[in-house]
C-alpha cells in the first residue's frame, strides 16, 4: 500500500494548535502527493492561510488571562486545524487503497495519478479543501472583527494579584503540621553560628503545598539572629533590578545610601547589594523561582562571605532546587503532604472551629472530601472555606464532594487554588501542556505505567525527534518534565534510576480536566460527572470510565468520527458501547484493565487505518481479533495478561510494529518475523516451541532493542539454542539493549559463554533461576560499560567473580544466585561496586554462606536483600559490616533455620537488629525466618 512519508511535526518544533500540521503540509508538498496535478497549489494554499494564522495562536495562547473573544476564536482555530489533518490524513490512505509496487514505481505512481482523474476523487478531495479554504477565511474575518490584536494589546499587561500573599500572613494559630519541619530547618541554618560560609536551604514540592508559608515561618522564627534579613518572591517573569533593589530595601536602613536607587541598573543593584552585604550575617528568603537562569541572575547578588549567612530557596521544580544547592553544606527539603490526622485538623478546625466538634454524620463525607484534597493544604483551606459559606447540610456536602472539578471554574472560595495550580500549567512550553493534558485520560488514583503513556504520545502525533534524539527518547524526557516540574508524582522509582510510572494529585487531576474540557482535547465519560463539552465542537478524545447503558446509547447518538483516542478503563455495559466503524479517525485503542473486552463487538476494527496503538492488557479477552493483522500502520500491540495463546500467521504484515508484547505461554515465533524491521521490542515467544527458521529470522531484527523469550530444556531442541545463540551473535553487531531469558535450557548457557560479537550497548541482562551458568560468563568484563541491570544464576560465587562483577563501571543493581551449597564467608573488600545501588544474594543451598562488607565496599548501595544460613553463619559470627554501607536505605533479610537452635536464631536476629540500630541512616529493616 503507498503512504506518503509523514514524519510528524511536535510542539516542541512548532508550537500551538497548528504546530503538526504546518510540518505535515510541509511534508506533502515535498513528496509525491504534492507532485499531482491541481493537488500541489491547493496545498500550497492552505499551508500559506494557516501559517498567517500561527503567530497571532502562539502569542494568544501565552496569555494568562485571555478574554473570552480570544477563547473563542483559538477554539475554532484548533478544530480548523483537526479536520485538516484528518482531511489530508484520509487523502493520503485513500491515494493509496488498492496499489502495489508489483510494476515499479513509475508505474504506480502512473496508476494513481489516473486513478485521481476519476471525477469522483477529484470531486471529494476538491470539496473538502473548498470547505476548509471558506473556514479558514471566516476565520480570518473573525479575528479582524473582534479586533484581537488591540484585545491583547490591553490585556496583557493586566496585574493580577499574587495568590501566594495569603500564605505571607497566615495566623500562626491556623497552620497546622508546619512546627516539626519549621523547627528542624530553623535549627539547621542556624547551626554552626560564625564559624561557617554561605548555606542554601531550598524547599521543593507542588503546588499549594505550604512551601512560602514554611519557608515564612522559618524566617519569622529565626530572622532576629541575623544583622539583616529579606523576604522576596521571584514568580515567573523575574525583574531581577526591582528583586534585587527590593532586598536592598529590606536590608538597609541608610537613606544616604539609597538616595539614587531609582536610577541604578541592573549591574549597579548588585554590585551596591554585595557592598551591603560583605561583612553582615544576612537571611534572604527567595521564594518562587521558576528557572535555573532567574536562580543565577539573583545568586550572584549574595556574596559567599564567612559570617554563616544563609538563603532560603522554594521552588516547585526539582532541577532548580539540586541548581540553588551545588555545595556539601547546603540542604533540599522536599514539601510532603499533610498525614491524615494533621488533614483532619485543619479541615475541621477551619469548619467547625475544632477538631473535635465534627458532627458524626459529616465524618463519612468529611473523609471523602479530604482523600480528594490529598494532604495538600491549599486545597483543604480552599474547600473548607466553601463549605463554611453552605448550610451544614449533608446532602450539601455531598453536592461539594461530586463537584469539586467543576466547582474549581465557578467558585469564587476556589479561585486561589485554581490559580495557585494554574501557575504551573501557564509556566509549561506547549509541548508540555500537550502531553500534561493527556492525563486527563486516566482516573483518579491511577497509577500510569510509563511506557504506556509514552507510547500513546507517539501514536497521537505528539512528539518528534530532536536534536538526534528519537521519538522514544524524546517522550521519556518529557515524562520526567512532569515530575521534574511537580505536576506528576512517580511511583515505583527503581535504584537504576527509572521512574516505573506516575500518579496525579486529584487536585492537580481536576485542573487538568477542566483545561482539557475548555481546550476540547477531551471529553471523559465518567457516570454522574460526564460533561460533554461544547457541541459546537468534535470530540477529539474520548476517556470512558464508567458508563451504563443510558450512557452508551448517549454517547452512539454522537459524531465519533474525529475521536483520535479511544481508552476504556470502565466494564460492564461495554458491549453497549458504539461499534468501532464509527471511530474513523482512531490513532490509540486502549482496552487496558478494562473487563468484559470479550463481548465487545470488534467488527470494522480493519477500517481504522490510522490505529497505531492497540492494548488488550489485563482484559478477559482469550482470541485476537483477526482483523488486527490488516492495521498496517500498528507500532505498539500489547496482550500482556490476557487469555490470549497464540499469535495468527499473518501478524508478521505487521512491518510498522516497533513493540510486540505478550507473556504467552509456549507462543511460536511466527515465520517471516524476520520482515518486522521496525520492532524495538519483542516479549513472549517460546524458542524450543518455534521452528529452526523462525528462530533464525530473530537475529536479522536490526532495531530490536528488547528481547525477552522462553528457552526451555529440551534434548530434542539443541539446535534451537544453537540456533538462538547464533541470532543473538547477530543481534549483538546492533543495538540490542536489555535481554531476558526464561527457562533453563542448559545448552543455551553453555553457548552464551562465548557470546560474541556482544552488544555495546547491552544495559540490562536477566535470566530465570530454573537454569545457571557453570562459571561467569567471558564476556561479563569491564568492556560493558552501560550493563546497569545484572540478574544472574552461578554455580559457583568466589571473591575473584564478586572482584570482576565490582569492575562494571555502569552497574546499578545486581541479583546474584547460586544453586550450590557455599560454606565459605564471602568479602566484599573495600573496592569496585562503584555505583551499585541495589544489591540481592540468594544462595538456593540450605548451607549457604554469608557475607561480610568491609569498610569502603559498596560506597552507594541503598538497598540489601540476604539469605543465610544461621547454622554456617554461627561459625564466622552474625556479624555483616552493615555499618560500612553509607547510604543504606531498605535491607531485606532471610534466617533460614535448618540445623539451627531457636537460641542460635535469635542470637542471629539480635545481632542484626542491632547492627540496623546503630547505623546512622536507620535504615528499614524487614526479617524473615525461613
Amino acid at each position: 500500500m503507498f503512504s506518503a512519508k509523514i514524519v510528524p511535526i511536535g510542539e516542541s518544533d512548532r508550537p500551538g494548535a497548528l504546530g503538526p500540521l504546518l510540518g505535515k503540509l510541509a511534508d506533502l508538498l515535498a513528496n509525491e502527493c504534492g507532485r499531482l496535478k491541481g493537488v500541489r497549489r491547493e496545498i500550497r494554499s492552505l499551508k500559506n492561510e494557516l501559517a498567517g494564522m500561527h503567530g497571532a495562536l502562539t502569542k494568544y495562547t501565552k496569555q494568562e488571562n485571555p478574554d473570552e473573544q480570544v477563547k473563542i476564536w483559538v477554539s475554532l482555530v484548533r478544530e480548523l486545524s483537526y479536520d485538516t489533518e484528518d482531511c489530508f490524513d484520509k487523502f493520503i490512505h485513500q491515494l493509496g487503497e488498492g496499489g502495489g509496487h508489483d510494476g515499479g514505481f513509475k508505474e504506480f505512481f502512473r496508476k494513481m495519478a489516473r486513478r485521481l482523474k476519476t471525477l469522483r476523487a477529484r470531486r471529494g478531495i476538491a470539496n473538502q479543501i473548498d470547505d476548509l479554504k471558506l473556514r479558514i477565511k471566516e476565520v480570518k474575518d473573525l479575528k479582524t472583527s473582534y479586533k484581537l490584536d488591540d484585545v491583547a494589546g490591553s490585556t496583557s499587561g493586566n496585574a493580577a494579584v499574587d495568590p501566594r500573599l495569603a500564605a505571607l500572613f497566615a495566623e500562626e494559630a491556623h497552620l497546622v503540621g508546619i512546627d516539626g519541619p519549621r523547627d528542624d530547618l530553623a535549627k539547621w541554618v542556624m547551626e554552626d553560628g560564625n564559624k561557617h560560609g554561605r548555606k542554601v536551604l531550598s524547599i521543593v514540592g507542588f503546588g499549594g503545598l505550604g512551601k512560602t508559608t514554611l519557608a515564612n515561618e522559618v524566617y519569622r522564627k529565626i530572622r532576629g539572629h541575623f544583622d539583616c534579613h529579606a523576604f522576596v518572591s521571584v514568580s515567573q517573569k523575574p525583574d531581577t533590578k526591582k528583586i534585587i533593589k527590593d532586598v536592598i530595601s529590606q536590608v538597609s536602613c541608610n537613606n544616604e545610601f539609597m538616595k539614587d536607587i531609582e536610577i541604578w541598573d541592573e549591574k549597579k543593584s548588585i554590585s551596591k547589594l554585595r557592598e551591603l552585604l560583605q561583612e553582615k550575617r544576612y537571611l534572604v528568603i527567595i521564594d518562587d523561582i521558576w528557572s535555573i537562569v532567574a536562580w543565577n541572575a539573583i545568586n550572584c547578588a549574595f556574596p559567599e562571605n564567612s559570617c554563616s549567612s544563609g538563603i532560603v530557596a522554594t521552588t516547585r521544580i526539582l532541577e532548580v532546587a539540586s541548581s540553588c544547592c551545588p555545595g556539601p553544606d547546603d540542604q533540599i527539603y522536599e514539601m510532603k503532604p499533610l498525614s491524615d490526622p494533621h488533614s483532619e485538623r485543619l479541615f475541621f478546625r477551619r469548619i467547625f472551629g475544632s477538631e473535635n466538634c465534627c458532627p458524626h454524620m459529616f465524618m463519612e463525607v468529611s473523609k471523602a472530601i479530604l482523600k480528594k484534597c490529598g494532604g495538600l493544604p491549599l486545597a483543604i483551606i480552599s474547600i473548607s472555606g466553601l463549605l463554611a459559606n453552605r448550610p451544614r447540610v449533608k446532602e450539601e456536602w455531598e453536592k461539594v464532594k461530586r463537584s469539586i472539578g467543576s466547582d474549581l471554574n465557578k467558585s469564587q472560595s476556589l479561585e486561589g487554588m485554581k490559580n495557585i495550580l494554574s501557575l504551573s500549567y501557564n509556566d509549561l512550553p506547549p509541548n508540555l501542556k500537550t502531553v500534561l493534558l493527556h492525563l486527563s485520560n486516566f482516573p483518579e488514583d491511577d497509577v500510569i505505567d510509563r511506557e504506556r503513556l509514552v507510547r500513546q504520545w507517539i501514536a497521537e502525533g505528539f512528539i518528534s525527534e530532536e536534536c538526534g534524539r528519537s521519538c522514544q527518547e524524546v517522550a521519556e524526557s518529557y515524562f520526567y518534565e512532569l515530575i521534574n516540574k511537580s505536576l506528576v508524582q512517580p511511583v515505583d522509582i527503581r535504584y537504576y534510576g527509572k521512574v516505573q510510572a506516575c500518579r496525579v494529585h486529584d487536585m492537580m487531576l481536576e485542573l487538568i480536566i477542566s483545561k482539557s474540557i475548555e481546550e476540547n482535547f477531551i471529553t471523559v465519560v465518567n457516570g454522574s460527572q460526564t460533561v460533554w463539552g461544547n457541541p459546537q465542537c468534535s470530540i477529539r478524545r474520548l476517556s470512558i470510565q464508567d458508563i451504563d447503558q443510558e450512557l452508551a446509547y448517549e454517547l452512539a447518538k454522537r459524531d465519533l468520527s474525529h475521536v483520535r483516542s479511544l481508552i476504556i478503563t470502565a466494564s460492564g455495559c461495554i458491549k453497549h458501547l458504539p461499534s468501532l466503524t464509527k471511530f474513523e479517525t482512531l490513532r490509540v485503542l486502549d482496552f487496558e484493565g478494562c473487563r468484559g473486552v470479550a463481548q465487545y463487538d470488534m467488527d470494522g476494527m480493519e477500517k481504522l487505518f490510522q490505529l497505531k496503538y492497540v492494548s488488550f492488557r489485563e482484559t478477559d479477552i482469550r482470541e485476537l481479533p483477526s482483523v488486527v493483522v490488516m492495521l498496517r500502520d500498528l507500532e505498539t500491540l500489547d496482550l500482556r495478561d490476557t487469555k490470549i495463546r497464540d499469535w495468527p500467521a499473518r501478524i508478521v504484515q505487521l512491518t510498522k510494529l516497533r513493540h510486540l508484547l505478550s507473556d504467552m505461554d509456549h507462543a511460536k515465533i511466527p515465520i517471516g518475523i524476520g520482515n518486522m524491521k521496525n520492532l524495538r521490542e519483542i516479549t513472549g515467544f517460546d524458542i524450543t516451541m518455534s521452528s529452526v527458521g523462525a528462530v533464525k529470522e530473530l537475529g536479522s531484527l536490526i532495531n530490536l532493542k528488547v528481547l525477552r523469550v522462553q528457552c526451555e530444556e529440551s534434548q530434542e531442541c539443541k539446535s534451537h539454542a544453537e540456533m538462538f545463540h547464533s541470532s543473538l551473535c547477530n543481534l549483538g553487531s546492533h543495538k540490542l539493549q536489555s535481554m531476558w531469558i526464561d527457562g533453563g535450557n542448559s545448552t543455551l548457557f553453555e553457548l552464551l559463554d562465548s557470546w560474541s560479537p556482544l552488544p555495546s550497548c547491552l544495559q540490562r541482562f536477566q535470566m530465570s533461576t530454573d537454569c545457571c551458568f557453570s562459571k561467569l560468563p567471558k564476556w561479563i568484563s569491564p568492556a560493558l560499560t552501560s550493563l546497569a541491570y545484572l540478574d544472574i544464576n552461578l554455580s559457583v560465587i568466589t571473591e575473584e567473580v564478586l572482584g570482576i562483577l565490582g569492575e562494571l563501571p555502569a552497574l546499578l543493581s545486581l541479583k546474584l544466585y547460586t544453586n550450590t551449597v557455599h560454606k565459605d564467608r564471602l568479602v566484599l573488600q573495600g573496592r569496585g561496586f562503584r555505583c551499585l545501588k541495589e544489591f540481592l544474594y540468594k544462595p538456593f543451598g540450605e548451607g549457604a554462606g554469608t557475607l561480610l562488607f568491609e569498610e569502603g565496599a559498596l560506597p552507594k548501595l541503598e538497598k540489601l536483600e540476604l539469605w543465610f544460613s544461621v547454622s554456617v553463619a554461627k561459625a564466622y559470627g552474625f556479624y555483616l559490616g552493615i555499618e560500612h554501607l553509607p547510604y543504606l536505605k531498605d535491607v531485606l533479610v532471610i534466617l533460614q533455620k535448618r540445623d539451627a537452635t531457636s537460641s542460635e536464631v535469635e542470637a542471629a536476629e539480635v545481632a542484626i537488629r542491632n547492627e540496623i540500630s546503630l547505623h546512622p541512616n536507620h535504615p528499614r529493616l524487614s526479617l524473615f525466618k525461613g
